[in-house]
């Protein structure tokens, strides 16, 4: 079996951070065109198919990665991790209020209430399912980021895979939203990524908290 490197997995992060790219695809070249206008004018059941339309691609492909991960690498994404001691919880615990307070802070209130003010249920609830498969598209560049440089570099205590989705995911927000958006972004990602060795590498611990960090 063909040794696997780090740079595999980084191809992997990569591929994950690409996927998230497919949305400005959709919003910027395919929809207007099959709507007749850009984004600031659709209707809520045109931001409700853009939001469909984007979990589909972003679904499948975390999908694929997964698989790929698993069959050319052995690298099983949902391995159970080791048992969490009181100060891990703890210091997760910490992180979510941490992210609720920058969050409040930023929004000058609840997100979410101000988000379901905004938007009404239907648009709320599609919303939502639209950041559940945004988080599996950063986590999954989290996981790979990190064990693409634990190889490299040998050290497992470092949350190396945080670091580079501050860099991409992050990173991409100074783009696609404001300066501000994107230091919020970015911290987040170092979070996310402490987060992620807090909770032993273990995805069915990660995912519904990193979730829960990310909509507060």
């Amino acid at each position: 079996m063909k040794k696997v490197t780090g740079t595999n997995f980084l191809v992997l992060a990569l591929l994950a951070f690409a996927g998230l790219g497919l949305e400005l695809l959709l919003a910027f070249v395919i929809e207007p065109v099959l709507y007749g206008t850009s984004m600031r004018e659709w209707s809520d059941l045109q931001n409700i198919l853009h939001w469909t339309f984007t979990c589909i691609l972003w679904g499948g492909v975390g999908f694929g990665l997964q698989k790929l991960a698993k069959k050319k690498y052995d690298f099983d994404l949902l391995q159970k991790g080791a048992k969490m001691a009181v100060w891990q919880w703890l210091l997760v615990v910490a992180f979510v209020i941490m992210s609720l307070i920058i969050s409040y802070i930023d929004w000058n209130g609840s997100k979410v209430i101000k988000e379901f003010y905004a938007n009404g249920p239907v648009k709320f609830i599609f919303q939502y399912l639209y950041y559940i498969f945004e988080t599996i598209l950063f986590m999954l560049i989290l996981i790979f980021g990190q064990k693409a440089c634990e190889k490299w570099f040998q050290r497992e205590n470092i949350p190396y895979g945080g670091i580079l989705v501050a860099m991409t995911w992050g990173a991409a927000h100074f783009l696609t939203k404001d300066i501000w958006t994107g230091i919020v972004c970015m911290i987040a990602g170092l979070a996310f990524g402490s987060v992620y060795l807090l909770v032993n590498r273990d995805v069915r611990k990660a995912f519904p908290i990193l979730w829960l960090m990310f909509v507060l």
